[in-house]
């Protein structure tokens, strides 16, 4: 992908654990895979490779359609315990190899674009040890699957690395679904969907718990080879615009999903947003609507949300301007719209 500028602009990638766990799950169920990878655009022959890296956005649509084609709201998650946690390579190892927790996991923040460098994920410590994944290049509201996975690979790592039963005080998502027993027994907390963070929260004393597997000497051995290949990899330039529309998902049913305020969470003045997105040849007004109609789609398609929550969500005061907006990016209304989905 190039910029307006002619630069190229570096796709994140991941490893593709998650996609050929999704590609061995659907062909187990009698999917057609050749054609959800195709719709998805992930190659063949790269899941064939495992050494091959996969585009994380086309991995997140291939898990969206796999869940669909075989019925799996769920697929994430029960990806995740599938999920053989040596798998996850060198990155693994260096948490297991750690001698505390929270060393552990300043090493799985450190290196998490080793594994995926659409994710990035932060450690912060206070009166609670916050571990929150933040999306890079990468589009968050597409998203379930993938972060339901990485949120219980990460308590599943914790818990095998120190032999205990870590409960979390509590685990937050970004995106909206019907609540789940089955996620609620896993993690054993309160789970909270809609949130404006994907977050893991647990009580500050697990820093200290010992890593049962804890070696200090493998452990700078692993952290050499670590640090090469997070050199290795290090990203080019981004495209901006998954980052504006991740700060509108955020502020669209707060009704301050404007310039001025998205600018001002990103850290840049109003003319330098708007640059950045002509760069790309985009307009923020562009960069809104898009997204609107995108998250309105999704909110249709579940039928738990009524017509006039789904308006709010979006940002609009009431549901008829809502209604004449997607009539104007679809041709038909939204219950016209749900109807034919179900």
């Amino acid at each position: 992908m190039h910029g307006s500028n002619g630069k190229r602009l570096e796709t994140p990638t991941s490893t593709g654990t998650i996609a050929r766990l999704a590609v061995a799950l659907a062909e187990e169920k009698g999917a057609d895979v050749e054609c959800l990878l195709m719709q998805s655009g992930l190659p063949r022959e790269r899941i064939d490779d495992p050494n091959a890296r996969l585009e994380v956005q086309s991995q997140i649509k291939f898990l969206e359609l796999v869940a669909k084609e075989i019925d799996d709201d769920l697929l994430g998650f029960h990806l995740s315990q599938r999920l053989d946690l040596r798998a996850l390579g060198l990155s693994y190892y260096v948490l297991a190899s750690s001698e505390r927790l929270d060393e552990a996991l300043r090493y799985a923040a450190r290196y998490s674009s080793a594994v995926n460098d659409g994710i990035k994920l932060t450690l912060r410590e206070d009166k609670t040890l916050n571990i929150a994944f933040e999306y890079v290049g990468v589009t968050r509201h597409l998203d379930q699957h993938q972060i339901e996975f990485w949120m219980a690979a990460l308590v599943r790592v914790c818990r095998q690395i120190t032999n205990r039963r870590l409960v979390p005080d509590s685990v937050s998502f970004a995106h909206r679904r019907k609540p789940s027993s089955e996620l609620s027994t896993f993690f054993g907390c309160d789970i909270r969907f809609g949130s404006d963070v994907d977050e893991a929260v647990f009580p500050i004393s697990v820093r200290d718990v010992a890593v049962v597997s804890g070696d200090p000497f493998l452990n700078q051995v692993l952290i050499k080879y670590s640090d090469e290949a997070l050199a290795y990899r290090t990203a080019g330039q981004r495209s901006f615009a998954p980052a504006v529309e991740n700060e509108i998902a955020v502020l669209l049913p707060q009704g301050k999903a404007q310039a001025a305020e998205v600018a001002r969470r990103l850290g840049l003045s109003q003319k330098t947003l708007a640059r950045r997105l002509w760069s790309e040849g985009l307009r923020f007004a562009n960069v809104r609507q898009r997204l609107r109609c995108d998250l309105a789609k999704r909110h249709l398609a579940d039928k738990g949300l009524s017509i006039s929550k789904i308006a709010w969500l979006l940002g609009y005061r009431d549901v008829g301007a809502f209604t004449n907006a997607f009539k104007r990016w679809t041709g038909r209304a939204p219950r016209t719209f749900r109807q034919q989905l179900h």
